[in-house]
């Protein structure tokens, strides 16, 4: 199993497993959330070893940098790696721009929501349908250059505008919705991200709770996406994920996530977590050491 992982072309290193933040002050996107908790949360990541947090402007729409930015106060921030994106222009009812002054801006107001000198890994966090990506991603360069950022990220962009993006390599990171569940990237980009030396990350590791294993066939209407027919065999997929999660005294979720960090074309998974318990066992996953004849079972089973 890896137990540091370089990003893309940079010199940042981090973890198998960071902290996805979108629970974290993400009012707008989730009810019922406290501040206090999220701070809990990004506080159980640090005292875990979890030393990547992945947190954008669109959560809470800053307030998910600023909690972060508190946190990290009493943290040596050498060993924390942020990861931050911006794109969302609250200027213009929050559609992505991607123009280099923009994101420029966007970078500097991050800088002094999270209370730091530097950003870690800085994404472009959705393509606007105007600027030429690789002049985006030249804005983002300059802040490099700058000591602002030290790794040049993109998220939810197609396989042709990774391409686009990545046109002068500069590239390091790639950010976009991957799971068991759902795989497009592996046909779509997971080639041209390894001859380009460009890590990768998934978002909605656990497919919103589905792959923790706590549903039912009965529940498929929560998941409309599927059809019943395949939401069958994926409960049925998780049923065996568990005979394997068993032998490792491990829970389906754990399991699960330790497929990510054994798989070589995914650098860091970020599983988010609303309390700080959720962490805790998350960081659980590092232990789960699976044989590779697990690893090509579970594979199988989606």
């Amino acid at each position: 199993m890896k137990n540091s992982v370089t990003i893309g072309k940079s010199d940042v290193t981090t973890g198998p497993l960071g902290l996805g933040t979108n629970k974290v002050g993400g009012h707008n996107l989730f009810d019922g959330l406290k501040d206090e908790n999220g701070a809990a949360v990004v506080k159980a990541a640090l005292n875990n070893g979890i030393s990547l947090l992945d947190t954008a402007f669109m959560y809470g729409l800053g307030k998910s940098e600023e909690i972060i930015g508190d946190v990290i106060q009493d943290y040596d921030r050498s060993k924390i790696v942020i990861a931050s994106k911006a794109a969302q222009d609250p200027n213009n009812e929050l559609k992505p721009n991607n123009d280099p002054k923009f994101l420029k801006n966007s970078v500097d107001k991050a800088l002094e929501r999270l209370n730091t000198d530097y950003i870690d890994i800085f994404y472009i966090h959705f393509p606007d349908d105007h600027t030429p990506k690789a002049e985006a991603v030249n804005a983002l360069v300059e802040e490099k250059k700058a000591g602002k950022i030290r790794a040049i990220g993109v998220s939810n962009f197609s396989p042709d505008q990774i391409k686009e993006a990545n046109a002068d390599g500069q590239v390091d990171i790639v950010e976009d919705n991957y799971s068991l569940v759902h795989r497009d990237a592996e046909e779509k980009v997971f080639a041209y991200l390894k001859e380009n030396n460009i890590s990768f990350v998934p978002y909605f590791p656990l497919a919103s709770g589905l792959l923790t294993g706590k549903y039912k066939s009965a529940d498929a209407k929560k998941f409309s996406q599927f059809s019943s027919d395949t939401f069958d065999k994926i409960i049925d997929s998780l049923a065996k994920v568990k005979a394997i999660a068993d032998k490792h005294d491990a829970t389906v979720a754990q399991t699960i996530l330790a497929w990510y960090i054994a798989n070589p074309n995914i650098s860091v998974v970020i599983p988010g977590a609303r309390v700080p318990e959720q962490v805790d066992s998350n960081a659980k996953a590092l232990d789960v050491q699976l044989p590779s004849a697990e690893f090509d079972e579970i594979n199988k089973l989606f």
